[in-house]
């Protein structure tokens, strides 16, 4: 897995600014989920998985419709949104 963190694009708003963005992080913590270092992924970005849930939800929504799957979706994009500005603001704090 040590060719996948060769071609991970840098932070641009971190090399030009030199303060992390409310995506920083996401990259390897992806890449440490698909190591199996579970709990280091949420350390490092802890929204990989709320946000792979909406991926896996918004994903089977397109092949099959299901009943409330608007509502579903609303939902843990909020969920997602609330996360990653907390985190992003905790990291200021």
């Amino acid at each position: 897995m040590s060719g996948f963190d060769d071609y991970m694009l840098p932070c641009l708003n971190k090399k030009l600014f030199g303060i992390e963005c409310m995506g920083c992080g996401l990259q390897r913590s992806a890449s440490l989920v698909t190591q199996g270092e579970f709990v280091d992924a949420f350390y490092m970005y802890p929204a990989i998985y709320t946000l792979i849930l909406l991926l896996i939800v918004i994903v089977f929504n397109t092949f099959k419709k299901f009943k409330y799957n608007n509502k579903i979706i609303t939902i843990l994009a909020i969920l997602n949104i609330v996360i990653i500005v907390t985190n992003f603001v905790s990291k200021f704090i």
